[in-house]
């Protein structure tokens, strides 16, 4: 579940960060390496006290204090480089600074009972950043996603791209697979659609997701409707 303690932290550094990946929490953030592929220049370790993460809903959450981000979310049951990431969502865009969350993530069925790390990178206006997280896969679906995970901003915007681009960034954090495995949430809000696609597939799928954001001058309390709707 999301610590307030974790958004105390990040918000408290938010004046000096590029990106600080909240949920699952950061293997280690080192804002002068950050640009450092694949993990920002932390060393992930992968042991029994990496948290649980559900293989077909979870969430992450992201302090980003740049105006403009493309943000790629990958993860691997590798726990040692080289990492063979898996694209687990299409890049999306944004637009405004904030704390945004991710609420309908999901992994490859293949993962679960392993140990793992996500990896969020993010390319801005100081090129590509990363993070990783160090993370235990785990069956089932997390639908209690803690009481920060709810958008509070209406100056955020987010959408999915058409495409993605992987293949940039490769060099610096591994090898990429190009199947995407997601589950969106619709336009609707809480309402969910399974989809397992391409990366091509994805950029020519109907199905919607949603986001959660805030600003970074506000803590959230409590599960809500989910304000910004994504769309491939």
């Amino acid at each position: 579940m999301l610590s307030l303690t974790v958004f105390t932290l990040a918000l408290a550094g938010a004046s000096t960060a590029h990106f600080v990946l909240n949920w699952p929490p950061t293997a280690g953030f080192i804002d002068d390496s950050e640009s450092t592929g694949p993990c920002g220049g932390a060393v992930v370790t992968v042991n029994s006290s990496a948290p649980e993460v559900q293989v077909d809903r979870f969430a992450i959450q992201v302090l980003s204090t740049h105006p403009q981000g493309q943000w790629q979310f990958r993860a691997t049951t590798d726990t040692q480089e080289p990492y063979n990431w898996t694209e687990i969502v299409p890049e999306v865009d944004t637009e405004g600074a904030g704390i945004f969350c991710l609420n309908y993530m999901s992994a490859p069925t293949s993962f679960a009972g392993s140990k793992g790390i996500i990896q969020v990178t993010d390319t801005s206006v100081d090129g590509v950043l990363y993070q990783c997280a160090p993370v235990s896969f785990t069956t089932g679906s997390n639908a209690t996603l803690g009481e920060t995970c709810k958008n509070q901003s209406s100056t955020f915007t987010a959408s999915w791209t058409s495409g993605n681009s992987l293949a940039s960034n490769a060099s610096e954090s591994g090898s990429a697979s190009g199947g995407a495995s997601s589950t969106m949430a619709s336009m609707s809000g809480m309402e969910t659609a399974s989809a397992t696609a391409s990366a091509a597939a994805a950029s020519s799928s109907a199905a919607g997701a949603s986001i959660a954001t805030m600003g970074t001058g506000a803590f959230v309390a409590g599960l809500g409707a989910i304000a910004a709707g994504l769309m491939l």
